[in-house]
């Protein structure tokens, strides 16, 4: 690695369309060895096909990416993914595309640790925009900074609607459903466009670039993946949004991103144009923003994310803390918990998985596992439960995938059926088992099987290229048809703003939250039709609002009546759990029609969210559920944190006498840490009592009446009067406990042995108890009246808590108890 430190450094840096690629391409093969790492599977692709041509030979070029893996023998020149760089091969020429990535919260880490670490030994060039500068002074000062200027002219065009938009134009969305919607928006008004998207397998994307390429199409609805240096003929870059959920938070592009996505437009020395869908609102580009972005100035970048990139496999403790391990230079900072990470520490609490990873190797080939990206977009937990799976066959017996669970689940996606989001499940299926093949050491034959999953994805990518291409390029007009036979796909559908959903102004019928009502009077044999167009185009809308619910605010959630609602409707129902800090939560039958990975989303949002709200607003009831897991909390605190959660953290002292006789001091002090008060009466949480967090409660507990809010005090009879909602009868009143507690100690701190005394009458006075209130409080704290003459103050004794009656045994000298005998003996 010493000779590497000693090689030639260039950064050229720039904005789109400055030849930063092709320059280094051209460089790579002018040595005899080479290797670039690109942020994209099909612009590696791209490049790949590339180098193929210029070298004349394809057994000296190889491809590596995580699903994807062509490496002769003798591979001289690697295109690769950033991710699935080879460090350990030494050759001559590393490049690095794209590194301002390195900025970026997911990927970021990837991208700066190839920025440290990669190097060839003859020459190394980093590529980038012009943001990066900074970075690379700080981090590798001793590279030569190169500027290269724009081949062409990019210009803002301003702001058009669809049916304006110029020829060879690509309109630009920042989701599938957004996407697919402008898509066919297009196909009614300019007769189809194509569709590429990173989702997409490279031989659905190049087919449906080669239809826009060869003139079959004018139009191209894109992800950003095209700002990552896909080359396509595009005059016109059209934003349909200029916000994107960039997989924590719906947040407006940052101008690098603007910039990176409208240089597309414009090849070589043509000239391209850029604006947006809409001239106002949040979607319209302001005049800064046009004003940097044509004139290619990009904020600098002051951070980079960085993650140890050769991290310490002695132990998967080791393994966690080097990933978790904060970086040393200023302008590093500790990238966000990856998925991989996330993955990593969920296994890493199962028993069985530690009992496995003893030795470095085993770590190394848990970490290799956890790698495995979530292509379904499933979420952490279920792409655990997938990863853990993997990791069981892999850390035993020859340590290889079973061949007929690899053999079924493929086989399961062997099946072109289906509309183009079936299909595009399907594909992203298969690249989790194309990932899988192409790592050698996992199979017992990896070539046969990297080669049935590429079959698979190649027919699959046939049938999603042809689907796309049937739903997206379509010149029928839109008429309202009637005849039978006619194709009700085609017709508008409109959902009103209260959810009322027609066709061409014919009523169908209401859609509240997921749930769809058919109005009486369209049942008639002739709106067959129109309701079958309906179901296509409730599909669409079901899944923006499943996706909607997956990233919702904690705003738009609230439990009532037993249920958890999203925007005023009923999405979910609280059922018996564990107890009452983790009850079940049971997804509502209407969501039924979301598919199953949205199902899955929404779940771990919901269960996310409610685990959120009883750590903020109970957060005594979370503290007692952790104590009932504790091992090391001792059976008697556990025993009573459980009859405490199901009582709703409120018992009367009688009822845990013999738990709380059981507790020893250090677990007395856990529980007042906690914040529960063992009482003269009653064993309680001060915290539950408070307007919102006894709210809270009465709905999990199922409490039905509301006590007036802040009350100290109820009369008897009131709604809410009693133990379970926190209020001890006493007579005529009821008296929160809490307030019980503070006279008892109150009284005792009055009293001298058992001398007659007189509590503060100010105190009870203060709460509002009347004086019989307060005789029947302090008979039950253990006072008894002492005699007064006629006028003095009412004086009390202190006689002591009577304790619970012990259960007596039942006789044994009647004919009952030798009945009893005979029937157990």
């Amino acid at each position: 690695m010493s000779r590497f430190a000693r090689s030639e450094i260039t950064a050229v840096l720039g904005p789109t369309n400055t030849g930063k690629t092709h320059l280094a391409v051209e460089r790579m093969a002018g040595h005899a060895s080479g290797m670039i790492g690109f942020p994209l599977r099909l612009l590696a692709r791209e490049v790949y096909d590339r180098v193929v041509r210029m070298k004349g030979r394809a057994d000296e070029v190889a491809l590596i990416t995580g699903e994807e893996k062509i490496l002769p023998p003798k591979a001289k020149w690697f295109l690769c993914t950033a991710e699935s760089m080879p460090l350990e091969r030494e050759v001559a020429f590393v490049g690095l595309d794209e590194a301002q990535l390195g900025a970026d919260p997911e990927r970021g880490h990837v991208f700066t640790d190839r920025l440290l670490r990669a190097r060839g030994f003859a020459e190394t060039m980093i590529l980038g925009s012009d943001s990066l500068k900074p970075m690379l002074k700080a981090l590798v000062p001793e590279a030569e900074v190169i500027g290269r200027p724009r081949f062409s002219t990019l210009s803002y065009a301003g702001a058009k609607k669809l049916s304006r938009l110029p020829r060879r134009s690509a309109i630009v969305a920042f989701s599938a459903e957004e996407v697919y919607a402008v898509a066919e928006a297009l196909r009614r008004l300019r007769g189809g466009a194509a569709v590429v998207m990173g989702a997409l397998s490279p031989r659905t994307r190049n087919a449906q670039v080669d239809m826009f390429q060869a003139g079959e199409v004018d139009y191209l609805v894109a992800t950003d993946a095209i700002g990552m240096g896909l080359n396509m003929d595009l005059h016109h870059v059209a934003f349909a949004s200029l916000n994107k959920f960039d997989g924590r938070r719906q947040r407006r592009l940052t101008v690098a991103e603007m910039a990176q996505i409208a240089g597309r437009a414009g090849r070589h020395q043509k000239d391209g144009t850029f604006g947006a869908l809409h001239d106002q609102g949040p979607n319209a580009f302001t005049p800064e923003e046009v004003l940097a972005i044509e004139a290619h100035r990009v904020p600098k970048l002051e951070k980079l994310y960085w993650r140890e990139g050769d991290p310490d496999f002695d132990s998967v403790e080791a393994l966690v803390a080097s990933l978790e391990a904060k970086p040393h230079n200023e302008v590093l900072r500790a990238a966000p918990e990856a998925v991989d990470l996330a993955v990593l520490k969920r296994l890493a609490e199962e028993d069985w998985v530690r009992q496995r990873v003893r030795s470095p190797l085993m770590v190394k080939r848990l970490w290799a596992a956890c790698g495995l990206p979530d292509f379904r977009k499933l979420g952490v937990d279920p792409h655990s439960r997938f990863v853990g799976r993997l990791f069981g066959h892999l850390s035993e017996a020859q340590g290889h995938v079973p061949h007929q669970w690899f053999a079924d689940e493929i086989q399961r996606l062997d099946n072109m059926g289906g509309d183009v989001e079936t299909l595009a499940g399907r594909i992203a299926a298969a690249r989790s088992w194309a990932y899988i093949a192409h790592r050698a050491d996992w199979l017992e034959d990896p070539i046969h099987w990297a080669e049935r999953t590429r079959a698979i994805e190649e027919k699959l990518s046939d049938a999603l290229h042809a689907s796309l291409t049937q739903r997206f390029v379509d010149k029928r007009t839109t008429v309202l048809l009637r005849q039978i036979g006619a194709d009700a796909s085609n017709l508008p559908v409109t959902i009103g703003p209260e959810g009322e959903v027609s066709v061409e102004e014919h009523p169908l019928g209401t859609l509240t939250g997921f749930r769809f009502t058919v109005a009486p009077e369209a049942r008639a044999a002739d709106k067959r039709m129109l309701l079958a167009a309906a179901e296509k185009r409730l599909g669409s809308e079901y899944r923006k609002r499943g996706q909607a619910l997956i990233e919702s605010t904690d705003e738009e959630l609230q439990l009532g009546a037993g249920k958890m609602e999203w925007r005023g409707t009923a999405v979910a129902d609280l059922k018996p759990g564990p107890n009452i800090a983790r009850p079940r939560i049971v997804l509502d039958r209407a969501l039924d029609v979301l598919d199953p990975p949205a199902k899955v989303a929404v779940q771990a949002r919901l269960e996310r969210w409610f685990a959120d709200q009883i750590a903020k607003r109970l957060t005594v009831l979370g503290k007692l559920d952790e104590v009932t897991r504790d091992p090391q909390a001792g059976s008697p605190l556990r025993a009573l944190a459980n009859a405490l959660l199901e009582a709703g953290g409120l018992l009367p002292r009688r009822a845990a006498a013999t738990l709380i006789e059981a507790l020893d001091n250090p677990a007395r002090q856990r529980l007042r840490r906690i914040g529960v008060t063992i009482g003269t009466l009653d064993v309680f949480a001060p915290a539950l009592l408070k307007p919102g967090a006894a709210r809270w409660r009465r709905e999990l507990m199922g409490l039905s009446a509301v006590p007036a809010e802040g009350a100290t005090v109820l009369p008897r009879g009131a709604p809410g009067a009693d133990l379970p909602y926190g209020y001890r009868p006493l007579g005529a009143q009821a008296v929160r406990v809490d307030l019980v507690e503070r006279i008892a100690r109150a009284a005792h701190d009055a009293r001298q042995g058992r001398k007659p005394f007189a509590p503060d009458p100010a105190l009870a006075t203060s709460m509002g108890l009347t004086p019989e209130t307060l005789a029947r409080l302090m008979a039950q704290l253990g006072f008894r009246t002492a005699r007064v003459a006629p006028g003095e103050p009412q004086r009390w004794i202190w006689q002591g808590l009577v304790a619970p009656p012990k259960p007596k045994a039942p006789p044994r000298d009647n004919a009952f108890a030798a009945l009893a005998e005979l029937k157990h003996g």
